[in-house]
Formats: C-alpha cells, sequence, structure tokens
C-alpha cells in the first residue's frame, strides 16, 4: 500500500513537471529529489524487522556472567547461538519481562542485554529483543 501511494505521488510530480512545457529546470530538479525522498523511505520501512526490536521498557536485572570463553556480542536472527548459552543458567522467563509466550520447542535466554528466542534442540535464533536488561 505505501509502494502504491509513494509511487502515484512520485508520478504525479514527475507527469506535473513534464507537461509543463515551461517548467524550470529547478521543478524538475525538486521533483526528482521528492523521489528521492520517497525512495528512501521505502527502504527505512523495508529495514523495519520485526524480528529485531528494541524493548519498550528496560528491566533491572543480576549480574550477567557470560559462559566461560566466551565474550558479549549482539546475535542476530538466523545465527546459532552456543551450547555454552543453553543451561539454565542463562533461561529468562518470558511472564517476568512481558515477553510473548515462546511456540513450543522455543525459548528465551539472556546474551549481554539482549534476549533471543532460539529453537532448543538447534539453537537457531528466530527473534531478538535487544537491550531488554540495564
Amino acid at each position: 500500500m505505501k509502494k502504491l501511494l509513494i509511487s502515484a505521488v512520485a508520478l504525479s510530480l514527475l507527469a506535473g513537471a513534464a507537461t509543463t512545457a515551461s517548467a524550470a529546470p529547478r521543478d524538475v530538479r525538486e521533483a526528482r529529489q521528492d523521489v528521492r525522498e520517497a525512495r528512501q523511505d521505502l527502504r527505512d520501512a523495508r529495514q523495519d524487522n520485526r524480528y529485531e526490536r528494541r524493548a519498550a521498557k528496560r528491566f533491572k536485572a543480576g549480574r550477567y556472567q557470560p559462559p566461560r570463553g566466551y565474550q558479549v556480542r549482539r546475535f542476530h536472527r538466523g545465527q546459532q547461538l552456543p551450547a555454552a548459552y543453553r543451561n539454565r543458567a542463562y533461561a529468562v522467563n518470558h511472564r517476568t519481562y512481558g515477553l510473548q509466550a515462546p511456540p513450543r520447542g522455543y525459548e528465551y535466554r539472556r546474551v549481554g542485554n539482549d534476549v533471543v528466542l532460539t529453537a532448543v534442540a538447534t539453537g537457531l535464533i528466530t527473534a531478538v529483543v535487544l537491550d531488554l536488561f540495564n
């Protein structure tokens, strides 16, 4: 729907500039700039990722200790969580922090200040909640 509206606006701007025989080059440049801005808006909309989102509210939690031999880093959807993070020490209760209930076969795990939703069997990350903890 957004694409349709933006393309309609862009076409109308370009058509208006093209039909005016006495249109100054400045008007054409402005129309092109509007089209460029509309394209940028589309790119920004595409980059909104529902699988990686910022937490609406931040919580205080106990001190975080990464597994032995690991450093804190950001994980993204599609990556695999190392086996060291799959023990009970990193499990997160979804009710406590207002997260949606995980589907069957998935669990929330704490990684630094983030929470990742992973498949229990494979450790595949399906969603990330960024900066849930202070």
